[in-house]
């Protein structure tokens, strides 16, 4: 395969998946006393029995290393309205928390008005390719009504129950 026809392929394939709509949620860590995270989209239930889920991190994240250190992290799952938390979680660099109102639970940055949170303990993570898979035991989760905040077609947007107004 010739590196125009890995560009080609690496170029259809990220546009495939753009047509995916995925949930976003930022993954959030202590280092000490200073709370760390990151934006995500890939992230899914694993199992129920125990619950379980898997979030996906580049290889050279911060967050990932820190979660490798300390064996905790939360799964903030973001609401319709935080389109902006996503996207300010999303750039590289520290002081992502300024100005974000978040609570320590469970040992981990809870992000006020997430209107889904996970706590995990790290129980397993797989290389694969230019990521890691962290599989995460649940130890704690809180949900309340709201929709969710999408992402589909390098835009942000929300679900819509068909036949809804």
């Amino acid at each position: 395969m010739t590196a125009a026809s890995v560009g080609s392929l690496q170029d259809a394939f990220k546009t495939a998946m753009a047509s995916v709509c995925t949930p976003v949620a930022v993954v959030t860590a202590m280092d000490e006393d200073r709370p760390h995270g990151t934006t995500v989209s890939a992230f899914a239930s694993l199992s129920m029995l125990p619950p379980s889920l898997l979030v996906s991190l580049d290889q050279g994240s911060e967050v990932l290393a820190l979660l490798r250190r300390t064996g905790r992290f939360g799964l903030n799952i973001l609401g319709h309205d935080q389109a902006a938390l996503a996207t300010g979680f999303a750039r590289k660099g520290s002081g992502k928390f300024a100005g974000v109102p978040w609570s320590l639970a469970d040992g981990v940055p809870r992000l006020t008005g997430s209107p889904g949170w996970v706590a995990c303990e790290v129980g397993q993570t797989v290389e694969a390719a230019d990521h890691v898979l962290v599989i995460g035991m649940v130890s704690s989760v809180e949900t309340v009504d709201g929709a969710p905040l999408t992402y589909h077609a390098r835009r942000f947007g929300t679900h819509r129950i068909l036949g809804e107004s």
